[in-house]
């Protein structure tokens, strides 16, 4: 596959170069033949591909933007055609992390503790998927893929949680609103948040099984913990002072915001801090410290849709599936039918004021698996990397598969609970 890209590429920039060659030899001033295209420029091409597809995906067959930002992603990523390199990859993470950590603060942001303590049933509601989540995935990974414990409590803490970006963005292009809406949003939000604690006790499992490394397993998930919501704090508390003495709702203050949570994400990434853990935090923290409202009514502008885009390209490109196998993909479908399994169940077991058929409606809401997943999975590949990376291929095939069907099944949800408006959302679109 990798020479048939090769020679393909040779053939397509064999007369380009030789007409280059020819005017070298009276243009002195212009440079050698560039052996490859600038990675700037290759990935900007790749995110307007990505974009033209999930406007057609979206125009003709209905379905969400999304699924065409991830298979630009996969289609010309290093797995398959590999237009966009390993190396642009990398360069290109800083971005992919300011979108991730900007749609998690307005998750974090629109997480409402209070819905929880006003009712008793969504609090059983959330525990039960919580708890049912982690021990089915735990389970499968364990006894029935063959994983260590280790690495099935991993798998289980990337897995059990739904993709708050995805959710997000169906949301906001169905225009969706009410109970079931709401209510996926809340499990949405408040499963992250059980994961990122799930995600942080692994760490220490982790080195206690592959290193008996005691001080690390200890020191570490308290320096993520710790550290996520001490620079949060920061954020928080520089935003809020700083938007108190601009009018509000003013587009002075969506910058202190924006530029407030991207100086979070920048030290993040200096500290080695998760940067999703680190902005979901600083949102949570703005809800609850914003006594005074002063930037609770205040949105991120439309262009972050720009930044979903990048977002969802590099994590489709980031999926490793030059390493597919049958064998892989049969566990990883059966890993999202457990968790499909242990979702409903929840929803089904907790009862309350919300009909049966709505309340599954919001376990199909919250299946979606995506960038978050794909990111915690290579955060724990990366401690122990001859291990890691083939120990996590179930999640990461996992999240490949929800990354295509996800968010078909947030947006049915949302359209069979009635809640979505009648016209179309074009926020984020070219039709």
């Amino acid at each position: 596959m990798a020479k048939f890209r090769v020679s393909m590429l040779d053939s397509l920039i064999m007369l380009p170069r030789q007409l280059w060659e020819a005017l070298l030899e009276n243009l002195f001033f212009l440079p050698p033949f560039p052996e490859r295209i600038d990675s700037l420029a290759l990935f900007s091409l790749l995110l307007v591909v990505g974009l033209l597809i999930g406007e057609w995906l979206h125009a003709r067959v209905r379905w969400p933007r999304v699924i065409g930002y991830v298979l630009a992603g996969m289609l010309f990523g290093p797995s398959l055609l590999g237009w966009i390199s390993i190396e642009a990859l990398a360069q290109a993470r800083p971005i992919a992390d300011a979108a991730l950590g900007l749609l998690m603060m307005e998750v974090g942001r629109r997480l409402d503790l209070s819905w929880l303590r006003r009712n008793p049933e969504l609090l059983r509601s959330t525990l039960a998927d919580i708890t049912l989540s982690f021990v089915f995935i735990f389970i499968f990974a364990l006894g029935l893929v063959g994983l260590t414990p280790a690495w099935a409590a991993a798998t289980a803490a990337v897995t059990m949680a739904s993709a708050p970006a995805v959710v997000l963005l169906t949301i906001e292009e169905t225009r969706a609103q009410g109970q079931v809406t709401e209510r996926i949003i809340l499990h949405t939000a408040i499963g992250s948040a059980a994961s990122f604690v799930a995600f942080a006790v692994v760490l220490g499992i982790v080195h206690a099984e592959l290193s008996e490394d005691w001080l690390n397993a200890i020191v570490h998930p308290l320096w993520v913990i710790v550290g996520a919501f001490l620079v949060g704090g920061i954020g928080t508390w520089l935003a809020l002072r700083i938007a108190r003495t601009l009018p509000k709702g003013s587009l002075a203050q969506v910058f202190v915001l924006i530029a407030c949570a991207l100086l979070a994400v920048g030290i993040a990434r200096m500290l080695a801090v998760p940067v999703f853990l680190t902005l979901f935090l600083m949102g949570v923290l703005l809800a609850s410290r914003d006594q005074q409202q002063t930037l609770r009514y205040t949105a991120l502008p439309e262009g972050h849709w720009l930044l979903a885009i990048v977002l969802f390209v590099i994590v489709g490109a980031s999926l490793p599936w030059q390493d597919f196998t049958w064998l892989t993909g049969l566990q990883a479908f059966g890993l999202l039918l457990v968790r499909a399994a242990a979702k409903a169940g929840a929803m089904t077991w907790s009862g309350g004021s919300l009909p049966l058929p709505k309340r599954l409606l919001v376990g199909m809401g919250i299946q979606p698996l995506s960038a978050t997943a794909v990111f915690m999975a290579y955060e724990i590949a990366s401690l122990y990397p001859e291990v890691g990376r083939s120990a996590l291929t179930l999640p990461l095939f996992a999240a490949a598969m929800m990354e295509l069907v996800g968010p078909a099944l947030c947006r049915l949800a949302l359209r069979r609970s009635g809640e979505c408006e009648g016209g179309e959302h074009t926020r984020g679109g070219i039709a």
